[in-house]
């Protein structure tokens, strides 16, 4: 089975946090709890979950895989789901879930939005349109997510590949990317969007962790 092969490469230590993390939500909690790791913006991206269990930090994409391998090793599928938005934007990837044929997803971010959702979504589409009016510019408020990927499933891929890898998983990060997605909105509806107010723009002053 896919967990034995992943319990089989991992450290004691490494087990022992994974044992823990349980549901979805627990996973979640350690992931708020984890400090940001703010060297994307340096040019350090896409840590494997040992690695982020080394350096005791992560954002976005890392934390979407660190999840989909805690879901893992408890015996659920590891899913992602890219939410990809217009060029002026950043993309922003959870990992999804599902709780009696309902679908959730757990987030790591800095901010307010863009967060964990309880499983209460019929379907992924209806997931990723949670997340539609909360992605937006801060600058001038337009809305900028425009599609999502189907459910990525990382079990295609032997655990020693992302899950204890030494290397960047920035290979990982680009499949995704190139992944089948769904447009969000009609190209026809897009110059009819409300932009976001200076009052709704103003909760992403609001950061959990603040870099040095």
């Amino acid at each position: 089975m896919y967990k034995n092969d992943l319990r089989a490469l991992l450290s004691p230590r490494e087990r022992a946090v994974f044992k823990k993390l349980t549901t979805p939500k627990h996973i979640q909690d350690y992931l708020e709890a984890l400090p940001q790791n703010f060297s994307k913006r340096s040019g350090e991206t896409c840590r494997s979950p040992r690695r982020i269990l080394r350096k005791k930090s992560a954002y976005c994409f890392e934390g979407a895989v660190f999840a989909a391998a805690a879901l893992a090793y408890h015996g659920r599928e590891p899913l992602l789901m890219d939410l990809q938005t217009i060029d002026d934007d950043q993309d922003h990837v959870v990992a999804l879930f599902k709780m009696d044929g309902l679908w959730g997803a757990i987030s790591k971010t800095n901010n307010p939005v863009l967060r964990w959702r309880d499983p209460v979504y019929k379907n992924v589409r209806e997931l990723a349109l949670s997340y539609f009016h909360e992605y937006f510019l801060y600058r001038d408020g337009r809305k900028s997510l425009r599609a999502y990927s189907k459910p990525f499933n990382l079990a295609r891929y032997k655990p020693e590949r992302w899950v204890v890898a030494e290397e960047s998983l920035d290979w990982l990060a680009e499949e995704l990317d190139a992944s089948p997605h769904l447009a969000v909105v009609p190209k026809k509806i897009i110059p009819q969007l409300r932009r976001a107010s200076v009052l709704e723009r103003k909760i992403l002053d609001l950061e959990r962790w603040k870099k040095n």
